[in-house]
């Protein structure tokens, strides 16, 4: 059996993650405690117990995520590793990918997000920003409408193509304002503005680059043993260099999940995709592309006893 693994991203957060894991796995509370200790804040107290206001926060809720999926990692790798085939994440879920194909400790890999989330909300508050989601079919392209928007009233992007049906806006307020007026009358189910402290992936996260690029030159890299499919092309990396430079421009650039889960369908059709960590909202948005395609969540005790049980099943 092949394995094509998805780390999910900021927003997939909440209050209880991985604590069934830490209390059952070793390796699981190995890893809650080296982040702890990489970032010397109690966030495993934080993603176990919340409050969730706190957990949610930007600089809390990206390394607490890497966290859990880490942890995830750490109990079935021995099982799957070998046969994992590819790897990718949403957005703050890229940097848990790198980590699960071996190109950077959990450790590093925890400092790094812990640093890419403060520039990401101080930059935020610094230029404020706004984001939304954009729902539905459009008779107009979310790129023209931003276009649009952007001429009338102030700068907004797509930031997050998510699937077909699911695009995510970001910029300034007012602009974001006009792109969901306008895509509205284009044919928009909903428009949703999204509870975030920035706009991220967009040029208003341009001051946050360096601070970014320091981060990750500040760590230990290795080429990745296993393809990322990454955020910014949709095409697979197998080079830290190559990671770190994609990696920056992540930050103001699109995420391309739609090509990226397209890619990866093409490429491995017969393989079964498994989201290591929080929730399962790749997973959801991969079946609406592919609903022929095999997936399974891995976040909780049940969820992970499931894979080891296939993975034993497959050997």
């Amino acid at each position: 059996m092949e394995y094509v693994l998805l780390l999910p991203g900021q927003g997939s957060q909440k209050v209880g993650m991985g604590k069934d894991l830490s209390d059952a796995f070793p390796a699981a509370r190995e890893v809650f405690r080296a982040v702890d200790d990489a970032v010397d804040a109690p966030l495993s107290t934080l993603a176990f117990e919340g409050p969730a206001d706190e957990l949610t926060r930007t600089l809390n809720a990206q390394p607490a995520l890497l966290a859990h999926s880490a942890a995830v990692w750490a109990v079935v790798q021995h099982a799957i590793g070998s046969q994992v085939r590819a790897a990718a994440g949403h957005s703050l879920g890229e940097f848990s990918a790198y980590h699960v194909a071996g190109a950077i400790d959990v450790a590093a890999a925890a400092r790094i997000v812990r640093r890419r989330g403060t520039l990401m909300y101080e930059h935020g508050l610094a230029r404020p920003g706004a984001m939304a989601a954009i729902l539905g079919v459009l008779t107009t392209s979310i790129d023209d409408i931003c276009v649009q928007a952007s001429g009338e009233r102030g700068l907004v992007v797509p930031a997050n193509y998510n699937s077909d049906e699911q695009v995510v806006i970001s910029g300034e307020v007012a602009g974001v304002e006009r792109a969901m007026e306008l895509a509205k009358a284009a044919g928009a189910k909903r428009c949703l503005p999204l509870p975030v402290s920035g706009a991220f992936h967009s040029p208003l996260m341009e001051p946050a680059v360096a601070g970014l690029s320091a981060a990750l030159r500040s760590e230990s890299w290795c080429d990745p043993r296993v393809p990322v499919v990454a955020n910014v092309n949709a095409t697979p990396v197998t080079s830290a260099s190559v990671a770190c430079d994609l990696l920056v421009q992540q930050l103001t650039a699109p995420v391309q999940w739609t090509s990226v889960s397209r890619r990866l369908v093409e490429q491995y059709p017969e393989a079964t995709f498994v989201e290591i960590g929080s929730g399962a909202v790749l997973t959801g948005l991969l079946r609406r592309l592919a609903p022929t395609v095999k997936t399974l969540s891995c976040g909780t005790v049940a969820e992970v006893e499931k894979l080891l049980v296939l993975a034993g099943e497959s050997a």
